[in-house]
């Protein structure tokens, strides 16, 4: 297992205590399902944006995200891959403090097209920006005070066996 801790320092900034595995921004840019915990251990899947350091959750009032960072604003978001044939395991912990903030248009846009693709005429009227409940959106903006970046890949079993190696722990 390789990894790299990134810490906030003072002058706001993610700084690693040494060379991470892997391109953390490259990886973060994947179209990838991050599950976000917050308090009491509420976890659910939800789609991404990694920009300026925060990772950007659409919200609004059709979801408890909100009440659950107005209660308490601490989050870890795990986002992480698994492909069994190759052995590569790559994950990012964040662990930090959200908010809820007014929604901003283009950022959704930019999300939205790494997830549903660029022609926005094919996307589902729930996740159009103008769309069905689009007044009610807000982002979850959350900003990690720590992120750890690892590389916990294996050596696959022989393709024509299946993998009964033990699943690699974080």
């Amino acid at each position: 297992m390789h990894g790299a801790v990134y810490r906030r320092g003072p002058d706001g900034l993610l700084r690693p205590d040494q060379e991470p595995p892997f391109d953390m921004a490259a990886y973060l840019a994947r179209p990838l399902v991050a599950r976000l915990a917050t308090h009491r251990l509420a976890v659910q899947p939800v789609w991404y944006l990694w920009e300026d350091e925060t990772f950007w959750v659409i919200t609004g009032g059709w979801s408890r995200l909100p009440r659950r960072l107005a209660h308490s604003s601490s989050f870890t978001l795990v986002v992480d891959d698994c492909e069994l044939a190759t052995g590569r395991v790559r994950q990012v912990v964040a662990q930090g403090r959200g908010e809820i903030t007014g929604f901003d248009v283009p950022r959704a846009r930019r999300k939205l097209r790494r997830y549903l693709g660029p022609d926005e005429a094919r996307w589902d009227p729930r996740f159009a920006p103008g769309g069905p409940g689009a007044a009610d959106n807000r982002w979850a903006r959350l900003v990690p005070d720590r992120l750890r970046v690892l590389d916990l890949s294996f050596r696959p079993a022989h393709p024509t066996e299946p993998c009964r190696g033990r699943a690699p722990d974080g």
